[in-house]
């Protein structure tokens, strides 16, 4: 009972519904069952469909342990609705389904989802200016200039230039590395660095480019606290006073000293509630709809921590800078409750890790369009987050560098293509240096030094009188 380990690319969530599909039609135990006097070949239970389906679910490296009963109970009902099974009597799609003795069967053929066709997105092509072509509206002949008295030295010095003693001055045009080029860099550098960690030819079919907001990414880096967490300019995006109190109540449980209100029994639980509530109304998920397929990829790569921590940082830049606050927020709280020995059960019957995980998952990521695995793709990618938030929602180190150097790099080359002469004296080529500081020729050896060295003067019989 092994699941195929699906990596990143597009389509990924379509690849695991077919894959779990067949590998559910193929091996679940079928047999006979009577059910009001009459008996039925070749079916199984609900409650039979739900045990051997959670079990692979578990044990698959796609979708982990962290997986539920409820969950797999959800995953039968689409399933059910989607023609995948059906109950003994051939009906489907209306009825629900309950974890309990109906019996059900697997149609002749279980139709399997195609995969979405999606309008190709075009390449956007940086251009970077020209350093050796004039601003657009400017010419040589339109430039301003002051009249001038003519006198014997300005008549030389134009007689000089005419039978060129003298090269004639022109007007040089100082390009500068603007802001807009800086923004195009950091996307273009940030997008080249996630394409090359999901290994993939390109991210059309992952991720619309043109709805990469450079600005976010850039404010993401330089806009944060000492402790990590994105500084937000716009204050009117802020979390409302009264949620990021609560979040802070139970982050620091029992000390919650932003609250002045006496605290009684059950307290935290409704404070829970009040959170969760704040985030489950949220017009849409933290991690965005457009950035779905995105971080559903990187999923695949999970069974590579570091690379799939790696991606996840990256992915986590392309956020509006609002979203990835609260994402920042809502993480150190999970993680902190689950780390609590003193928090008292949230829910009676769960235990607190699982609930929120399945409290969350949802208003962190889901689809736009209905995606049937998007459930256990959330709980899925919550679970790792809240494993590794700390590594994930720090700016990549090595990204930064590297794109502080190219921007660096390219000033330099403005600078030397405007100022020539100027770059020449600061920054000296090998060939000027060896001009300016010749390499002195290394002293030659005399014959005698290539002999046998000093020896100590020794007595000989001569010298004994």
């Amino acid at each position: 009972m092994e699941h195929r380990i699906v990596g990143p690319g597009p389509y990924r969530a379509t690849k695991l519904w077919n894959e779990t599909v067949e590998l559910f039609r193929a091996r679940m135990p079928l047999r006979k069952h009577r059910c009001r006097f009459k008996s039925y070949e070749h079916c199984f239970t609900a409650a039979e469909a739900v045990d051997w389906l959670h079990e692979l679910l578990r044990c698959s490296q796609n979708f982990g342990p962290e997986v539920t009963r409820k969950q797999t109970v959800q995953l039968l009902k689409k399933f059910l609705k989607n023609h995948v099974i059906e109950d003994v009597k051939g009906k489907w799609g209306q009825e629900d389904f309950e974890d309990n003795r109906h019996l059900y069967r697997f149609p002749p053929s279980s139709p399997l989802k195609p995969y979405p066709k999606k309008p190709p997105y075009q390449k956007d092509v940086i251009k970077f200016p020209e350093w050796n072509d004039p601003p657009a509206g400017t010419s040589q002949e339109n430039i301003p200039v002051r009249p001038v008295v003519m006198n014997s030295e300005m008549w030389y010095k134009r007689h000089s230039i005419a039978i060129g003693e003298v090269p004639a001055c022109r007007l040089v045009h100082r390009r500068q590395l603007t802001e807009a080029n800086i923004e195009e860099i950091w996307k273009s550098m940030t997008l080249s660095y996630l394409q090359k960690i999901l290994g993939l030819d390109s991210l059309e079919e992952v991720l619309d480019t043109k709805l990469v907001n450079s600005k976010f990414i850039i404010h993401n880096v330089y806009s944060v606290s000492k402790q990590g967490v994105v500084i937000l300019d716009d204050k009117s995006k802020e979390l409302p006073h009264w949620a990021l109190s609560a979040m802070k109540c139970l982050a620091n449980w029992p000390n919650c000293s932003d609250l002045k209100q006496p605290m009684y029994l059950g307290f935290e639980k409704d404070v829970f509630k009040t959170i969760a509530d704040y985030y489950g109304h949220l017009k849409e998920p933290l991690l965005t709809f457009h950035l779905f397929d995105a971080f559903v990829s990187v999923l695949g790569l999970l069974q590579k921590e570091k690379m799939a921590i790696e991606a996840f940082q990256i992915c986590c830049l392309l956020l509006p800078p609002e979203n990835r606050r609260k994402l920042q927020l809502l993480m150190r709280m999970m993680a902190r409750i689950c780390l609590n020995k003193e928090m008292p059960p949230l829910c009676d019957g769960v235990g607190t890790r699982t609930l929120l995980v399945q409290t969350f998952s949802h208003c962190i990521l889901c689809s736009k369009d209905e995606v049937d695995l998007d459930e256990l793709l959330a709980a899925r990618l919550v679970t790792f987050l809240m494993d590794n938030y700390q590594e994930i929602l720090k700016v990549p180190l090595a990204l930064q560098t590297s794109i502080e150097d190219r921007v660096a790099h390219l000033r330099r080359v403005q600078f030397q293509k405007s100022y020539p002469e100027v770059y020449q004296e600061r920054f000296p080529t090998p060939e000027s240096e060896a001009l300016l500081f010749p390499v002195k020729p290394k002293p030659q050896l005399l014959m005698w030094a290539l002999r046998r060295p000093f020896q100590p003067f020794q007595r000989t019989r001569s010298f004994r009188m």
